[in-house]
């Protein structure tokens, strides 16, 4: 869950600790992904893999790079080392929420 703060930077509120918000500025969406790696990270839901396996197609037909993430579990937070690789290999991230 995330919400605007005070200060108008962005605050996210982590559900499996609550305790101490992290505050964040948003950063700025990109107008083209043109030139662009993009991770497309399935959370491990149902039926995610199939909406970003037909993501992957489209944006492929585009001509952008793609590159695919899974998390082991839905309900863990993403290891550090699957995080660290995906901020290395990408410069955006699209991740599917699916049932």
């Amino acid at each position: 869950m995330t919400r605007t703060g005070s200060t108008g930077s962005l605050v996210i509120l982590d559900p499996t600790d609550e305790t101490t918000a992290d505050s964040r500025t948003a950063l700025e969406r990109p107008a083209s992904l043109d030139g662009l790696r993009v991770g497309l990270l399935d959370i491990s839901k149902a039926r995610g893999d199939v909406f970003l396996g037909r993501l992957a197609e489209l944006l492929a037909e585009r001509g952008v790079t793609v590159r695919r993430y899974a998390k082991p579990t839905f309900t863990k937070p993403m290891p550090a080392d699957l995080r660290r690789q995906i901020t290395t290999e990408c410069d955006v991230v699209i991740e599917a929420l699916a049932d």
